[in-house]
């Protein structure tokens, strides 16, 4: 299926009913709403059991269009629905978007990236693909996308001159797996609150909650293949956890260190950290476990640290020393907490292809430029710092440039701080200086109470630190 259109020709439109995360925004396909006019997800001819929902339709329903003066493309090809769109003074430049994670659903869809609007108005051409599959699959994502680079010379009989690769959440982390896998095939990526440091995800989930745990007194297991019973039997586990922590400000003494210690392992001593501790302790977590507080849904052994993808776990804390200080020597106290910690053994590591979790090398051989809120933490914030630190020992520091924003959600941007920095990757490829950013790896800029406000752009809402110089 490949119909392409301008702005006067309209396809039918679908009805997707979608719910959203309140504390991420991470979309989670329903079954399609029955409306008039609406042309039916059809079946996946890639996935069985998968349906694609109409490419011609946005979220609520209402058609897919061209923005003034530009052409788009819709269709379908293995399996997955792409959209394209390609403004009318077209520089030559194509930018492929990779979505982020949508839960497990058996419907796919395709949407439009963030900067859609701004893509057209510099003159770049853009295209999106739906994926064939949903859940935490990135290889299927790197597939999908590089796909398009094809697909678009196909539909618009020109080639692109240069091809930028991004991708948010998730789509981070397909984005910088995509330029290490193809390198030639792109000039350079803008990921953004990525997941940069592939199974560092899953440590970091396991870590805040085995430490959890252990500073309350509670028991708990990480079983490789969860019973029937587990998610039940966590439930009551963590209906004791988080009482002992004083959730969610963590008002207890325990409470109090466990939030130290999640801040260290979510990327240091940074401002704005109480209210996102607080925030994210008090949002629900994802489906089925949306009873909890956000990080206990997110516990790898819910189902064996497979991420719903590998062929084992992929966590494990073996080596992990724990610490809720900043001192040269661990405490006493830090010391019972490295003890008494469950400790889990990795069984698989990220993968060096596109099966599993891919793994991310940091070796970028283009420009990359990717942002993060200070405050995430379901990506964390030191998800910017593996990479930083892999580019580093790759000898790449030149080509990744990080900009911290003073957020507390998941992908929490401002137009401002998206389009600034697509513009300085965009000037940093056309005249081959290196676009500024943050230096995440210093542990006293990062601590510093104005860190991340060189690029922040507008408010964030509940984000709670002393005010930058500016707004002082």
């Amino acid at each position: 299926m490949i119909r392409s259109r301008a702005a006067a020709g309209l396809g039918l439109i679908v009805a997707l009913a979608v719910a959203f995360t309140p504390a991420v925004a991470a979309p989670a396909v329903a079954a399609p709403a029955a409306a008039p006019f609406c042309t039916a997800p059809t079946p996946s001819t890639t996935q069985p059991g998968y349906l694609v929902a109409d490419p011609d339709c946005t979220l609520d329903g209402t058609p897919f269009t061209a923005l003034p003066g530009a052409e788009v493309h819709t269709g379908i090809v293995g399996g997955a629905a792409y959209r394209i769109e390609v403004p009318g003074a077209w520089n030559g430049g194509l930018v492929v978007y990779a979505h982020g994670y949508r839960g497990t659903g058996t419907t796919v869809y395709v949407d439009d990236p963030a900067l859609r609007q701004h893509y057209v108005a510099r003159g770049y051409a853009w295209a999106a693909s739906s994926y064939a599959t949903n859940g935490y699959d990135v290889g299927q994502g790197v597939r999908d996308s590089v796909a398009l680079i094809d697909v678009f010379r196909r539909v618009t009989g020109v080639r692109a001159r240069s091809v930028i690769m991004s991708g948010a959440s998730m789509g981070g982390h397909v984005t910088a797996v995509a330029i290490e896998e193809h390198p030639r095939a792109f000039a350079g990526a803008m990921p953004y609150c990525g997941v940069l440091g592939d199974t560092a995800l899953y440590d970091y989930f396991l870590d805040a909650n085995v430490t959890a745990a252990a500073l309350t007194g509670v028991t708990i297991e990480f079983p490789r293949e969860p019973a029937a019973d587990y998610q039940q039997r966590w439930r009551e586990q963590v209906g004791r956890i988080v009482p002992a922590l004083g959730l969610p400000s963590g008002s207890t003494p325990a409470g109090r260190t466990w939030s130290a210690v999640v801040e260290r392992r979510s990327g240091g001593d940074r401002p704005g950290f109480d209210s996102a501790f607080a925030y994210w302790n008090s949002a629900p977590s994802l489906p089925p476990l949306a009873d909890l507080p956000f990080l206990f849904g997110l516990y790898p052994g819910l189902q064996g640290g497979t991420a719903g993808i590998a062929e084992g776990n992929v966590a494990g804390n073996r080596h992990t020393v724990y610490r809720s200080t900043d001192r040269l020597w661990p405490t006493a106290a830090e010391w019972r907490l490295n003890r008494d910690v469950l400790r889990v053994k990795r069984a698989v590591p990220a993968d060096p292809g596109l099966s599993g979790v891919p793994r991310v090398d940091g070796r970028p051989s283009i420009p990359v430029l990717s942002l993060h809120d200070l405050g995430d933490l379901f990506v964390p914030f030191s998800m910017e710092q593996e990479y930083a630190a892999r580019a580093a020992r790759n000898g790449r520091s030149a080509l990744f440039v990080s900009r911290a924003i003073r957020g507390v959600g998941h992908c929490d941007f401002t137009p401002a701080e998206l389009t600034q920095a697509f513009d300085d990757l965009t000037t940093w490829l056309r005249t081959g200086h290196r676009a500024a950013g943050d230096a995440v790896l210093n542990r006293r800029a990062v601590a510093d109470p104005d860190f991340g406000c060189r690029w922040t752009r507008g408010t964030h809402r509940g984000f709670v630190a002393p005010p930058c110089p500016a707004d002082g």
